[in-house]
């Protein structure tokens, strides 16, 4: 099984800045596409950013020129570095990765965490 850890969310002003991190532990022999979800309340979840196993990435319209994906392959963690920040970037962020362990390959997803624009 494979054990996702998020951290990195809080509150912050509009404008400002915070990381996300997203650490995957467990029976991994390799992370193929990490991802980043959130949902605000009242809405569906939306896919917000993804990276794939050679480094490339896509970007939800939204975060586009402020959101930046990364991953460290060594550390099993994946990134999420939100800059300018708006109030409607508020969310609840969850990391999804597809993983293979011994004999499956399968998604997983951690147990989100909030962040929070406001003045």
């Amino acid at each position: 099984q494979v054990q996702l850890v998020e951290s990195g969310g809080g509150l912050v002003q509009p404008g400002g800045s915070l990381r996300l991190s997203c650490a995957a532990s467990g029976s991994i022999l390799s992370i193929f596409n990490m991802e980043w979800y959130r949902q605000a309340p009242g809405q569906q979840r939306a896919l917000v950013a993804s990276i794939g196993s050679f480094g490339n990435t896509n970007y939800a319209d939204s975060v586009k020129g402020r959101f930046s994906i990364s991953r460290d392959n060594a550390k099993n963690t994946m990134y999420l570095q939100m800059n300018s920040l708006k109030p409607e970037d508020t969310a609840v962020y969850y990391c999804k990765v597809q993983a293979r362990t011994t004999g499956t390959i399968g998604d997983y997803w951690g147990q989100g965490t909030q962040v929070t624009v406001s003045s």
